[in-house]
């Protein structure tokens, strides 16, 4: 690889990482090609970008953006694959589904969420991370459930309050109707 090259590679991991959130460092060695492909096509299907780099490289870019990422760099050795995300667990998420089936990919490290994540024995850990969306979803149900006891307790009081008012209508009419019979009643005695 030319030094133009690597200098245009460099660049290319900067883009990637540049507002990065989420990034995952993963070893893909010993993955044949019919599963590597799947592994990116799956990937693509969760907006995970995956990119097989030299961990040099790697390296050299991190080192020139605002993040310090250098307590990732001591898990840099063999193949590497950087993974960028929107979603905190999605990587972590992709590689349990697909570690089913294989021992590979290999979580290699992590940076979720300000934190660094170091091993493969984080893995679970990682999974387990709520995304935005549940987090959003958990906050909504709270904040319902209390709405909706209220809504079901005014419903009640005014369903209680209408049949209240029910009776009062019905005893309330009974009573005008016989002076107003007796009132009818009375001019016509008087015109016979």
């Amino acid at each position: 690889m030319t030094k133009d090259n690597k200098v245009v590679a460099i660049q290319e991991i900067k883009d990637l990482l540049q507002d990065a959130k989420v990034v995952y460092v993963a070893d893909l060695e010993g993955l044949n090609a019919q599963k590597t492909s799947d592994f990116r096509r799956q990937a693509f299907k969760n907006n995970i970008t995956v990119k097989v780099v030299k961990n040099t490289l790697l390296q050299k870019a991190m080192e020139q953006l605002d993040v310090d990422f250098s307590e990732m760099y001591g898990t840099f050795k063999g193949n590497s694959a950087l993974m960028v995300a929107e979603t905190a667990n999605a990587p972590a998420k992709l590689i349990k589904d697909f570690r089913k089936k294989d021992t590979k990919p290999a979580l290699k490290s992590a940076f979720v969420q300000e934190t660094f994540y170091l091993g493969d024995n984080n893995l679970e850990t990682l999974a387990n991370i709520k995304s935005r969306e549940e987090m959003i979803g958990e906050i909504i149900g709270l904040l319902q459930s209390p709405i909706q006891r209220l809504v079901s307790a005014l419903q009640n009081k005014a369903e209680a309050a209408g049949a209240v008012a029910e009776e009062v209508v019905a005893e309330t009419p009974a009573v005008e109707e016989a002076p107003a019979a007796e009132a009818t009643e009375t001019p016509e005695a008087s015109a016979e």
